[in-house]
Formats: structure tokens, C-alpha cells, sequence
């Protein structure tokens, strides 16, 4: 539901000057500060004011020329945080100081005194809603204000924005890979780059399709569920059974008491023995530290079973474990596999758990949860679909946070109107020509529900409408067109923030909410443009009023060269 907004501005608290009565917070990292920018973003600044040109009505796109991970397919996200910062954005007389020193003697003192009053309380804010499916050209934001001021956001606005979107499309794809029935653990704080990269990166992964993560932080800050339970040192930090002083463990109704749980293991793992089966004696260090586990979390037992050999110690150990747990009344939640062969270890492992509640009649242990991890990836998810494996969640670390196949999205920021006078930028390489003039984004949807095509249209063109034949160009190729006759239109933009416009504004919506719709959206997408290899293009195209235009603000501003 929207809501009205206090815009920031001049008048508000010194600290940080914007926010005042605002309902929007601050941005999470504290260094999400005007100064979070280029130096030639204030060199520019002073070049505009100097000119006179710093009051200028700008409109800029920010956008991405192509997806990445080889894929068809982006999630958007960071929307939440460019926000914060535009609600917040008002220099302290620390950074002001700071500005005048880094920045030639010659700059003039009145700068600085505009500085001083400047806030985005006259910037407008159109974008696509946070956990949108995009592609590549089409506006994930629309920023229009003074042009000095709109320049001073393009560099904070685009490190809010490319982390975050890569991120949570490299969570998508793992998602996508894995299959929806599977659970899904971040595990990449201790890998992450820093601690801002690992904060976002337990956000976005969330945000993108994740289940849960191992970041306590990130717990605390965007209620994120939280997984973990135990390393390789704590079980070889034991020795023997014998260090276990506090042996005795209430049921899990209350009603009894086992006073040597030890024993209890042991006794379950001498039946286990006359099964038969690859193992003799277990490593009794491994048994000592499971048996202290389940002792200080009887109803969350999940032990990590490869520190000596998953399946002639391992596995028996954690089996002789749960089975005295549930003879108390508990279940033990399952087992975490952290090297070997993980399909192999994992169809072996559920074998076993099966042969125990065939034996044993215990109902629902065949079932008992099995984790993977061990530095996965979309490339081990896939191979291990197609060997098959009986895996229940799977940590994923690394690969996820740091995103190894692609370290960066390449979103871009230009300039795309100044004072109601469109702009285009020229290259070479057909790709980095940028579309021209204000505009308004559109999904046309097909009559099995699929998304079609989006489209862009010049900001006073009429919308499409559903059931109507519309024309849809490709912005540079003449040859590639083709007629839509949409069965649903969506439009992608909305007002986020008004400026002095009377808008009404969006409302920035929690993450869990912007998960389900980021999931919502993924399903909505056809399964070619999802897959991994070879994945089918989608189609971004602008109205044929549009591409006239384009193609003629083209022709106006190429120089024409001469033969001689």
C-alpha cells in the first residue's frame, strides 16, 4: 500500500541531516555516505555549478547491457538500500571539509555553501520493484532531478545496485538448479569479500531463494532463519567417552530420566554392529563429541559425519546417537557430508538410515535428513542431479557469495534527457548506445501466462493494451521485429520516491516479501530462458514510434565523415 513521504531536506538534524520525520530507516552499512562516490562525480558537480547548469531538470537510466552467468535472465535488487540513501542524503560539515580539501584550491567557496544545502528532496525515483525477473537495457531505475545532484548518485547508486542484483541472481540460478523441494543454506560469511560483501551477500541470497544462512548478523538485521551446528574441530577436539562428566538426559516429555546416556549409545551401536555391514569399530573421539552434541541440543542433533570415515565411523556413530535420542522421545534432525563423493556418500548414507527403520521399526528414519557441502556450485548441483544423490539441503558457500563464475554486473548510469531535451550516447559497439528520453517500461504476456516480451515506449505514448497487435522492435537491428497481441500488460515502473512531484509513493516492502515475489516472478518465466546451458533469449524491444526516434536523435548527432 503507498504511502505519503517526508521528504528530507535542508531544514532536518545536522548528523546526517536527511531522514528526519521520514518512515524510511537508514541504509544498513553506516558507510553509505554522499562521500560512498567518485571524486569526478564532485568534479563534475563544481564543473555544473561553475556553468550554472547545476539546477538542471536530468533524467538518467540506470540499466545493464547483459546478463550475467552466461545466463537470460537478472533479479533486481538493491532498490531498498538506493532509497535509504536518498532519504539520508545531506553532507555533514565533516565531509563538506573533507570535499574542499580533496578538490583544487581554486574551487570557489560558494560550492561548498551549496553543498551544504543540497538533498534529493527534488529527486523523482521511478524503478522496477526489488525481486523483479529483468533483462538487459530495460530501466531498472529512472532517476530525474538537478543534474548536479542526480551525478552525485550515480556511483552509490550503482554499488547498491550491481552487488546486490548479481548476487541474488547467482542464488537464483542455484535455486533453479537444486529444484524447488530441496533446502537451501548460505554458508559464505567466512569466504565472503569483507564484512559489507557478507552482510549482502546473506541478504540477497535469502532474497533470491535461499532458506536460510549461517550469518548470525545477517540474522539479527533481516530476520533471516539461521542454520549451523558443528566443525571438524569439535569433534577431534574430543578424545574418548570417558571426558563426558554429565552422562544423563531428561526424555523430551519430561516424564524420565536416562542417567547414562553413553551407555544408551553404546548399547545402540553394538546392535548396529550385528546388522553387518563395512564398519567394525567406530572412532570413539567421533562418538564422544556426537553424544556431547545431542547432550547440549537433544531436539537439533546434526552431526558432521566425514572427519574419519563417513561410513565405517560416521554414520554408525550418528546412528547409535539418534537412536538413543529417540528412545528418549527426540528426533534427530540429520547428518552433514563435507567431502568424498557426495552422491555416492549420500545414496549409501540412505540405504543405511532405511535398513534401520526396516529393522529397528522406527518410523520416518529412512527419512532422516541428509546435508551436503564441500565448496558446491551450479556445475556440482547439476552433475549431481544427473548421478543421482539423496540429498535433502545442500550449503553453499564460496561459490554463491563471492560469485566465482562472474565478479561483476556492469550496470551503467547515463544520461538520457536535460531540461525536456532528449540525449543519446554513441559508441561504436552497437551495445553501449544508450536509448534515448524519458520512457516507460512494459511486460506483454502471452495466453499461457508467460512473459513475452518488454517492451519501451516514449513517455507520452499511449500504453499497450491487451488483445492489441502491437509492433515491438529490436532498438538497433532493423530486420529483427515482431507483432505481440499481449493477453496480460504489466507496467515495471513505479514512483519510489516523489521528490515535488505529488506522487504517490511505493512503499519499500520487508525481504521476506520481496522473496516470495522474487520466486513468484522466477516461476513465471518459461523454462528455456531459465535453463542453464544454451538458454533462449528474451526479447527487450521498444514501440516503433520509439525506434523512429532513436534511429533519427542517431542520425542528428553522428558527425558525417568526409572521402577524400
Amino acid at each position: 500500500m503507498a504511502a505519503p513521504v517526508v521528504a528530507n531536506g535542508p531544514g532536518k538534524e545536522e548528523n546526517r541531516g536527511g531522514g528526519g520525520g521520514s518512515s524510511i530507516g537508514r541504509p544498513t552499512n553506516p558507510m553509505v555516505t554522499p562521500l560512498l562516490t567518485d571524486l569526478y562525480q564532485f568534479t563534475m558537480a563544481y564543473a555544473y555549478w561553475k556553468a550554472g547548469k547545476h539546477n538542471e531538470r536530468a533524467v538518467f537510466d540506470l540499466y545493464f547491457r547483459k546478463n550475467p552467468f552466461g545466463g537470460e535472465y537478472t533479479v533486481f535488487a538493491g532498490l531498498d538500500e538506493c532509497i535509504k540513501l536518498i532519504a539520508n542524503f545531506k553532507f555533514t560539515e565533516d565531509e563538506i571539509a573533507f570535499i574542499q580539501a580533496s578538490l583544487p584550491p581554486s574551487c570557489e567557496i560558494g560550492f561548498y555553501n551549496y553543498l551544504r544545502g543540497i538533498d534529493c528532496s527534488d529527486v523523482e525515483i521511478h524503478a522496477i520493484s526489488e525481486g523483479f525477473v529483468v533483462f538487459p537495457k530495460i530501466p531498472l531505475m529512472r532517476v530525474e532531478g538537478p543534474v548536479a545532484v542526480v551525478q552525485l548518485l550515480e556511483t552509490p547508486l550503482l554499488n547498491l545496485v550491481n552487488y546486490a542484483s548479481l548476487v541474488a541472481t547467482n542464488a537464483a540460478r542455484h535455486r533453479f538448479v537444486a529444484g524447488k523441494s530441496k533446502l537451501l543454506l548460505e554458508f559464505g560469511l567466512r569466504r565472503a569479500q569483507g564484512p559489507d560483501g557478507g552482510i549482502g551477500a546473506s541478504k540477497y541470497c535469502y532474497m533470491g531463494g535461499f532458506d536460510a544462512t549461517s550469518n548470525v548478523a545477517a540474522g539479527q538485521l533481516f530476520g533471516i532463519p539461521l542454520r549451523g551446528t558443528h566443525s571438524h574441530a569439535f569433534v577431534s577436539s574430543f578424545m574418548s567417552p570417558d571426558e563426558i562428566v554429565e552422562k544423563s538426559l531428561n526424555s523430551f516429555d519430561g516424564s524420565s530420566v536416562c542417567k547414562d546416556f553413553v551407555s544408551s549409545v553404546q548399547s545402540w551401536l553394538s546392535k548396529l554392529k550385528l546388522l553387518g555391514g563395512i564398519f567394525g569399530e567406530t572412532n570413539q573421539s567421533e562418538i564422544a563429541a556426537f553424544v556431547s552434541y545431542a547432550l547440549a541440543f537433544p531436539q537439533n542433533f546434526l552431526a558432521l559425519v566425514d572427519t574419519y570415515d563417513v561410513m565405517r565411523s560416521g554414520i554408525p556413530n550418528f546412528c547409535a546417537v539418534a537412536l538413543a535420542l529417540n528412545d528418549l522421545g527426540y528426533k534427530a534432525v540429520g547428518i552433514r557430508l563435507d567431502s568424498g563423493d557426495l552422491a555416492y556418500l549420500s545414496c549409501e548414507t540412505r540405504k543405511f538410515f532405511q535398513g534401520i527403520e526396516k529393522e529397528f521399526k522406527i518410523a520416518g528414519f529412512g527419512k532422516t535428513s541428509i546435508t551436503a557441502s564441500n565448496d558446491l556450485n551450479e556445475e556440482t548441483l547439476d552433475a549431481l542431479n544427473k548421478q543421482g544423490h539423496e540429498v535433502d539441503a545442500f550449503g553453499i558457500g564460496t561459490h554463491l557469495v563471492t560469485c566465482y563464475a562472474q565478479p561483476a554486473l556492469g550496470g551503467v548510469f547515463k544520461l538520457v534527457e536535460i531540461n525536456k531535451q532528449p540525449r543519446i550516447k554513441l559508441s561504436e559497439d552497437v551495445s553501449k548506445v544508450s536509448i534515448p528520453c524519458k520512457k516507460r517500461s512494459y511486460r506483454l504476456y502471452g495466453k499461457e501466462g508467460y512473459p513475452l516480451v518488454d517492451i519501451m515506449t516514449g513517455e507520452n505514448e499511449p500504453p499497450p493494451k491487451v488483445g492489441e497487435r502491437i509492433l515491438c522492435r529490436h532498438p538497433f537491428n532493423e530486420s529483427k521485429r515482431a507483432y505481440v497481441v499481449p493477453q496480460r500488460v504489466e507496467e515495471l515502473m513505479k514512483c519510489f520516491w516523489p521528490g515535488q512531484s505529488g506522487k504517490v509513493r511505493e512503499e519499500l516492502q520487508p525481504i521476506k516479501l520481496i522473496r516470495e515475489r522474487c520466486i513468484n516472478q522466477l516461476d513465471l518465466m518459461r523454462p528455456d530462458h531459465m535453463r542453464r546451458l544454451n538458454p533462449t533469449p528474451y526479447k527487450v524491444s521498444v514501440s516503433a514510434k520509439l525506434y523512429d526516434f532513436i534511429h533519427f536523435l542517431w542520425l542528428n548527432e553522428a558527425p558525417v565523415g568526409e572521402l577524400e
